[in-house]
This record gives structure tokens, sequence and C-alpha cells, in this order.
């Protein structure tokens, strides 16, 4: 995994969407209430502003049309249209009136400036087509209507404020996926920590900054993680110690079964039991022993499985088709590599029989694919439980119930999967189709 997508990680995580929708629902109905409470305090206090704007033109109008010389009123209505924006009309009965319109602020304006200009004062939000804020008002008895932009009176539509609540909440819906992203990204680390762990793998150390509580946490699983290394290390000890030892009665007993007198069919008995136990032992060092990594060296990983087909090939009831791709090359331990594909092809011979007095089928292949080396191991056995496949990796687990009986410790496909992950590869166990059971293991070219 690349550092971006670890980085990222926390993205896929649902406590990261649960925080941020929480926190995008606490910003949007904070927002939207305190749009609510703001359009509420200042509706009467703009309302008032508005009437008093429009009683005063209006006011100023009438004045002057009124006190103006006749023959100087077009000149006058021209000068207010086209410096002040206020246009005059006369008011015909068969003028085509729109009713004013204006949302909750419309009643309260309507209702103050009528209250200062009379009750027949009437509105409209257009005349004849022409739009805008049109009022009603009298001179000498005649009735005008009196124009003026809607921009003058309306100084913040519901248009404007929508925009401005868009761009607020998208601002504010931004800051709560940084703060998520924040809040998520230590207990998504420790969630990915604690992954590794369950499959085996060595996670990376945990930061141990931040709050107090994150810095703890991190720093007890650093701990819980150094403790299971140290038993880990410890029980290949103790397992590797006890091993050494139990061969060397084992050797004792052997030369003792050899000169005791005994009948053949005792002896052959008594001989393979001994060699069993010796088998057993022996992959019990081969588990236990330690890594290596500065012994890895370029390896001819083509012609190392070549070698390993042409051996299997020696076992009783095998047969082995190889298609191995030439000229790959891996750093690794060639004892090791040779050793993790021999235990695959013995777990094969051993588990892999449907029938008695059939040959067990065993594949072998070997490819590039994407700056990596591809082996593959199949057999055409009944292959195993699909929820057993992941304990089959374990150490000291054997499914005879599924693989047919077979004497062993259960340590084959464990041995297998730690030298692959000395060698920084993985392996993957998998059921075949219609039967069988394939295990592929990746392992990174050798560069230059």
């Amino acid at each position: 995994m690349s550092l971006l997508a670890k980085r990222l990680s926390w993205l896929k995580s649902g406590l990261f969407w649960r925080t941020f929708i929480l926190l995008a629902l606490l910003i949007t109905v904070s927002m939207a209430t305190w749009v609510w409470g703001v359009r509420s305090v200042e509706r009467a206090p703009r309302a008032r502003q508005i009437a008093a704007q429009v009683v005063s033109i209006v006011t100023i109008t009438r004045a002057a049309l009124t006190h103006s010389a006749p023959d100087l009123r077009r000149e006058l209505l021209f000068d207010l249209a086209s410096n002040e924006g206020v246009r005059v009309y006369p008011l015909e009965d068969d003028d085509v009136i729109v009713p004013a319109s204006g949302g909750n602020l419309a009643p309260l304006v309507q209702q103050q400036v009528r209250a200062k200009l009379g009750p027949t004062t009437r509105f409209a939000r257009s005349v004849n087509d022409v739009d805008g804020f049109w009022v009603s008002f009298d001179i000498g008895g005649d009735d005008y209507w009196l124009m003026l932009d809607r921009g003058r009176v309306d100084r913040s539509s519901g248009v404007q404020w929508l925009g401005w609540g868009a761009v607020t909440l998208l601002l504010a819906l931004l800051g709560a996926l940084f703060i998520s992203g924040y809040v998520n990204l230590p207990l998504a680390r420790l969630s990915a920590a604690t992954r590794a762990v369950a499959r085996g793998q060595q996670p990376e150390k945990l930061p141990e900054k931040g709050p107090r509580e994150i810095r703890e946490a991190n720093h007890s699983f650093n701990q819980m993680v150094d403790d299971l290394n140290r038993i880990e290390s410890d029980r290949a000890l103790i397992l590797a110690g006890i091993s050494h030892d139990l061969r060397t009665p084992i050797s004792r007993m052997l030369l003792e079964v050899e000169m005791a007198s005994l009948d053949s069919e005792a002896r052959a008995g008594m001989q393979s039991d001994l060699a069993q136990m010796d088998a057993i032992i022996g992959q019990f060092l081969d588990y236990a022993r330690p890594d290596d990594p500065a012994g890895l060296r370029a390896t001819d990983l083509s012609a190392l499985l070549h070698d390993a087909a042409q051996e299997g090939t020696r076992l009783p009831d095998v047969e082995i088709s190889a298609h191995i791709e030439e000229g790959i090359t891996v750093m690794g331990h060639v004892i090791d590599l040779r050793r993790a594909v021999n235990n695959l092809i013995e777990n094969a011979r051993r588990y892999a029989r449907r029938d008695e007095a059939e040959l067990v089928k065993i594949a072998l292949a070997c490819r590039r694919e994407g700056g990596q080396a591809i082996i593959e191991v199949a057999d055409d056995g009944p292959g195993v439980p699909p929820q057993e496949i992941d304990r089959m990796l374990r150490p000291f687990t054997r499914l005879d119930a599924a693989r047919g009986q077979a004497n062993g410790a259960g340590l084959g496909l464990a041995i297998v999967a730690r030298l692959v992950k000395r060698h920084h590869g993985k392996l993957q166990l998998s059921n075949r189709s219609p039967h069988g059971l394939s295990v592929r293991i990746t392992l990174p070219l050798a560069q230059g």
C-alpha cells in the first residue's frame, strides 16, 4: 500500500462518515436556526425602514409636483426618472396590475405605508407589464403611480440569502470534513494496525503524539505488539531448544534399535516411528529458526523450481506438470525457497489424495506479473472448507477431516508462511474449481 493510500485509508472508515454526517447535520441545523433568527429579529425594523423610505419618496415627489409650475413638470419628471430612479404615471382604470409580493415582509411594509399615506394607497409588483415597486398616491384628487426600482426596496432577496447560505454551508462542510478526518485518523491507524496483527503481520509503530488519550492508546498498543513479538521469540527459542535436545535420545534409540535382536517387521516399524519423530522435530526447528534479512541473495527462481519439479516426480504416486517462465530472479535464500516449495509439494502429496489408487496431480507454475514473481502450486484434491482456509496457516493446525489422514505436526503451511514472510512476500490459499487447493506465493523481483 502506498503512503498516500495509507494516509487516506480513514476515508473508508464508517466512523469517519458517521462523524462527518453528524457534524454536517449539526452545522446545517445551526445555520438554518441562525438565519431564521436573524430574519425574524430584523423583520420589523427592516419593514419600518423600507416603509419610511417609500413614504419619504412619495411625499417629496408629491410636494415637488404640487409646487412646480405646470410647464416645468415634464422636466421635473425626467430628472426624477434619470437621477433618482423615480417614475410617475397616471393611474388609469384599465391598468393591468399584478399585486405586490415580498414574502412575509410585504404585509408589514404595506401596513405602515398605508398608515402614513392613507387607507386607499395601492401597491403593485407590475403595472402594464412593467416590473418594479409601485405605490399609488393622489394630487388634488387625481391618482398617480410612483414606481421605484425593486433594488431600492428589496436590498437582499431570497436568492441572495440562498447563495450566501450555500457558500457558508460549503465552507462549513469542508471544515467538518477536515475535523472528521483529524479525529478519525488515529482510530483508523489503530484499526489498520490491529487488522495487521490479526493477519500475523508486523504493523508499523503508531505515533505516540497528539491528545493524551490517543498517546496512551497508541503507547499501549505498541507495547502490546512488542510483548507479542517477545512471546513469539521466546516460544520459538524454547521450541528450538526442546527439539534440539530431543534429537540426541532419538539418535541413540535408532542405534539401539539397529543393534537389538528384533525381527525385521518390528525393527522396520520402530525405525519408521523414530524417523517420523525426527521429521517432526526437523519441522519444529525449521519453524523456530530466526530470520536473517542480511542473507538474501539474487536467486534464479526459475532454475530452483525446475529442480523442485524434477525432485517431486521421484516421489511415489505423484504427477507434476510444470509451467515455469524462464529467467525469473528474486532476492532470497536458496535453501528457504526450496524448502517452501518442497513443503507445498509434500503437503499436496499427503493431503490431496481422493483415491488411494490414483496419482496425485500437482501443477507447478511461475510467471512475472507487475514487477513480482507469482508461484502457484495447485492440486486436484478435495480442497478445504472455505471457512477453514485462514486457519490452515496457523502453526499446529491440521484439517484431517477435510484433507485425509496423514502424519505430521501441522507445521507444513505455517513454515511456508513464515519463509514467505522472511522474503517480504505474500501467501494466499484458495479452492480450485471444481475441486482442489491452490497456493499462491507472491515475491518481489530482484532489481537490476
